[in-house]
């Protein structure tokens, strides 16, 4: 799926975004991905821009060549961070099959604190967000089944089951970080096989 302009994008590839090929715009670009995403994750998505800019130790300028629009962003830092998210998973099958998941689990916890902050700005029922989970699936389902096959996860949950439970997790609002890494420890236990 190639990341536009154009309201629903069609899953074409892997590659999700269209990023700069000059090496200086492609550092800027990531530099502001990763910028808009911290902003995200700290203050909402009503960061301002050129708050996100200095943080990346760019102009505004450089931002607007980048992303026009405001939901241009929001849409690369969601693509980026689905991106990082099916690479983790491919980065992770080295591992025993369960170390494996689990690895790409505490990613996703990741990856849904950044969705959080940005869904409501998106429309979770666009081309671009169902393509996004089916990249989603397509990287993490492989794990957790060849956890099940080990043995080491449980047989009788799907993945789906698998993302709700953590999914849920990462929309409660924590007065500390500690009470989130317990709960997601505990619902790691839950995946496990007895």
């Amino acid at each position: 799926m190639r990341h536009t302009t154009q309201p629903d994008p069609t899953p074409e590839s892997h590659d999700l975004l269209s990023r700069p090929r000059r090496a200086d715009a492609r550092r800027n670009y990531d530099a502001l991905l990763g910028a808009a995403r911290d902003a995200f994750a700290e203050v909402g998505t009503s960061a301002a821009l050129e708050d996100i800019a200095r943080r990346a130790n760019v102009g505004i300028g450089t931002l607007y060549r980048h992303f026009p629009t405001r939901r241009d962003l929001f849409e690369g830092v969601y693509v980026n961070e689905v991106e990082s998210l099916c690479q983790a998973a491919a980065d992770l099958t080295d591992l025993a099959p369960w170390e494996a998941l689990v690895g790409w689990l505490h990613r996703f916890v990741e990856y849904a604190a950044t969705k959080r902050a940005i869904v409501e700005e998106l429309a979770k029922d666009s081309t671009l967000f169902r393509g996004c989970r089916a990249e989603i699936v397509d990287a993490g389902e492989p794990l957790l089944r060849r956890a099940q096959d080990a043995g080491a996860a449980r047989a009788d949950i799907t993945f789906d089951d698998v993302l709700r439970l953590f999914s849920g997790i990462t929309m409660m609002p924590f007065a500390e970080l500690e009470q989130r890494d317990r709960l997601i420890g505990m619902a790691i236990d839950g995946v496990r096989a007895r």
